[in-house]
């Protein structure tokens, strides 16, 4: 398990003597071997910035830093992989924070590269791989070309080509999970926010958000493109928005006016559920799906993060609680980081909040994120740290009707959810 470095030009290399290392929150921690998987398709080896690579002597089982310009290498992984570890590194300067991503620990061995994950979904759906580039831009032109006056669709090329982001490319393929962005605005102000951050926060956001508010008529059409095919998902809340709820009346006319003309396929809504208000109107227009975005289920480190503007987790879960009784699949998008989610109390409050809400489905989701300023931020461990491998085989113990999952899924057909 040979550590893996990049040199200041970036061509990567495995360290003769050095073993690989981790993180685990702020600790170091040795890989073991069922701990690692090969690297999956799809997957990217990213350099660290202002790092210096560290590794472990395994005959003293010493630490031990490369010199300067050996920039410590992590992995981005695919849909589908739920990261065990964060990789081991030191840190130059501490006020130079990561971009945004989810920096999963590598290492070389056995004439290949190995993650530190854990296959918790299906991965070939969402493999990037499976996005024919080719095929792609004929759709986009031709949608382009079919509602030129439409600026969604204009938005969402600019999403597919240039971030290459798959929902955005799924919508022009009318495939699996489209994207249905409506919403400039938000009610959180997120510490990890893809797609707006403030101009002194240090992160550089990936993404552009949305500038306008979409046309009734505009969202109606791109729904009804994308719903052609009969399991397909088309869904509010994406990456380059804030919160869909915030622009509900659109949401909720553009869905009346969808059902009225097709059955077909389903209607889900990616939300921070705060606005219980706006939601339960959402729900009684017609949504299908439901998943949440949440970080734990403990107050103090949700408002850590989220920065709620108006509103609790109380109100999230009221939400969720409302959209299960009325027969919505729920399900949150769980933003998951080794040594924090997989604290005692993280898993002890999670489980309850399941419970609580009827969730079917938990997606594991890497969280993107600098390290050690979410460390900083977030409240410290207050028991045991089980380790994220345990924390799988919790929650498959502990809620046996809850699909532990990476994505959103379609329902089994014929079955009630209420």
């Amino acid at each position: 398990m040979h550590l893996v470095y990049a040199d200041e030009n970036g061509q990567v290399y495995d360290h003769p003597d050095l073993h690989g290392i981790a993180r685990s929150g702020s600790d170091l921690v040795e890989l073991l071997e069922d701990e690692l998987i090969p690297l999956p398709a799809g997957a990217t080896l990213v350099g660290l910035p202002n790092t210096r690579a560290i590794g472990m002597n395994p005959a003293t089982g010493e630490m031990q830093a490369l010199p300067a310009g050996s920039q410590a290498v992590g992995a981005l992984l695919p849909q589908g992989f739920t990261r065990l570890y964060v990789p081991g590194y030191l840190k130059q300067d501490k006020t130079q924070l990561f971009p945004l991503f989810g920096y999963t620990a590598v290492v070389w061995k056995d004439d290949g590269f190995y993650v530190a994950a854990d296959a918790t979904d299906d991965p070939e759906p969402w493999n990037p791989e499976r996005c024919d580039r080719r095929e792609l831009e004929l759709q986009v032109n031709r949608l382009l070309t079919t509602y030129p006056d439409n600026q969604l669709y204009r938005h969402l090329s600019n999403c597919a080509l240039e971030y290459e982001c798959l929902t955005a490319s799924n919508t022009f393929l009318q495939r699996l999970e489209g994207a249905v962005p409506v919403s400039f605005a938000c009610n959180a102000g997120c510490f990890g926010c893809i797609s707006e951050q403030p101009d002194d926060s240090g992160f550089p956001a990936p993404q552009t958000r949305l500038k306008f508010k979409p046309t009734v008529d505009d969202v109606v059409n791109v729904m009804l493109e994308h719903l052609k095919t009969p399991d397909a998902i088309i869904s509010f809340g994406q990456g380059c928005e804030g919160e869909p709820s915030t622009q509900a009346p659109t949401i909720i006319e553009a869905i009346k006016r969808v059902r009225a003309q097709t059955s077909n396929g389903y209607i889900n809504i990616n939300t921070n559920a705060g606005l219980s208000d706006h939601l339960r109107a959402i729900t009684d227009a017609g949504l299908d799906l439901m998943r949440v975005s949440t970080i734990s289920a403990l107050d103090d480190h949700y408002n850590a993060y989220y920065k709620p503007r108006g509103y609790t987790l109380k109100n999230v879960e009221k939400s969720l609680k409302y959209a299960t009784d009325k027969g919505v699949y729920t399900s949150i998008n769980y933003l998951v980081f080794p040594g924090v989610t997989d604290r005692e109390e993280e898993i002890e409050a999670m489980i309850g909040f399941a419970r609580r809400t009827g969730l079917k489905l938990i997606q594991m989701r890497n969280l993107n994120i600098d390290p050690d300023a979410y460390l900083s931020l977030i409240p410290e461990a207050k028991g045991e740290i089980y380790g994220m491998k345990t924390l799988l085989d919790i929650f498959r113990d502990e809620l046996p009707d809850v699909v532990i999952g990476s994505y959103t899924h379609v329902p089994p057909k014929g079955k009630v959810w209420s």
